[in-house]
């Protein structure tokens, strides 16, 4: 057995196929499912973007650079709103600007036709798995912002209750802390009310008497 193929993960990863040439499609394809992938194909963009929006999110998408019609690389945008869905250029040119091109789009990486399988599967794999090391840094970016952005709620709305009720820095943080338990609600998610009740409706020392002591 190929030793290449034999190391795959038993978790089978999700590919789909783009490219206009229906024997592409058919090779490729047969020969990413008998190394232990799932793969959907599709001829076109058009049909990439219905299938996206009707499937779970596929772990890679490999798709054609040149089309008719609508290039692959009309499918980026798509690709990258969709929670950053990875993907490797197909091209049959090996050239300066396709390499730029991948660089540029946020290709995983491109491939140059003809492709034997064999030979495809390490590049997809460490795409695969770069992929989901960056959806990780993301993912961790996107909870690092939420904290500190639910921090600073409760800063201000700490202020805003000390200056509404004659409280000092302590007392304040404790009025908030209680009505969010009693309320069963978050601390930021109190804060980020009480923010935005000052912020949108001109709270008013009279308004802000439901924050209770």
């Amino acid at each position: 057995m190929n030793n290449t193929l034999a190391t795959l993960p038993k978790t089978k990863k999700t590919i789909l196929l783009v490219d206009d040439d229906r024997l592409i499609l058919s090779t490729l394809s047969s020969g990413l499912v008998s190394a232990g992938y799932q793969v959907d194909t599709v001829e076109s963009v058009d049909e990439a973007e219905v299938w996206l929006d009707s499937n779970e999110r596929p772990d890679m998408v490999l798709v054609d650079v040149r089309m008719p019609g609508r290039y692959g690389l009309e499918l980026i945008d798509k690709l990258n709103a969709m929670s950053n869905i990875p993907f490797i250029l197909l091209t049959a040119f090996n050239q300066d600007d396709i390499i730029e091109k991948a660089k540029n789009t946020g290709a995983m990486g491109y491939l140059v036709k003809p492709i034997d399988v064999p030979q495809m599967i390490p590049t997809i794999e460490t795409a695969i798995s770069r992929a989901e090391e960056l959806q990780v840094l993301r993912k961790a970016k996107l909870n690092l912002q939420t904290a500190l952005e639910g921090d600073r709620a409760i800063s201000v709305a700490v202020g805003i209750i000390m200056g509404q009720q004659h409280l000092n820095h302590d007392e304040a943080f404790e009025t908030i802390r209680k009505n969010a338990r009693s309320n069963h609600l978050k601390l930021a998610d109190l804060a980020n009310n009480i923010v935005k009740a000052r912020e949108v409706l001109n709270l008013s020392p009279k308004a802000s008497q439901h924050i209770s002591r």
